[in-house]
């Protein structure tokens, strides 16, 4: 999951509302259909709402929050990351870990993501 939050005042892409958001952690779907909750999802869902000073959580939006590590190393060390880093791609896992580093973000506008510039 790549996300964007600040604390600008920008609001996060998927706002049904001046002040809602969802922010969802999503896992993995292996072969068998099997799903794989994924503690990264997790960690980029809680960054998320630390990042946006979101008030009222629920129980699980306030555990996501709280589980947020300091991205890089517990990335690196998580199934995915080792997985990541084994294959070659550790600089993809620096660069998923990076926070406020992004000038756009996705927006969904007439059934398409395209990017929307923050200013």
């Amino acid at each position: 999951m790549t996300a964007f939050a600040d604390q600008h005042g920008y609001r996060v892409a998927f706002a049904w509302g001046p002040d809602e958001a969802a922010v969802v952690a999503c896992g993995e779907r292996w072969p068998d259909g099997g799903l794989r909750p994924a503690v990264e999802d997790l960690w980029a869902a809680g960054a998320i709402l630390a990042a946006t000073g979101s008030g009222e959580l629920s129980p699980e939006a306030a555990t996501a929050r709280a589980a947020a590590p300091d991205a890089e190393p517990a990335l690196r060390d998580c199934a995915s990351g080792r997985e990541l880093v084994g294959s070659g791609f550790g600089r993809d896992v620096e660069i998923a870990a990076e926070r406020d580093s992004c000038d756009e973000v996705p927006e969904l506008r007439d059934g398409a993501f395209r990017p929307t510039v923050l200013r």
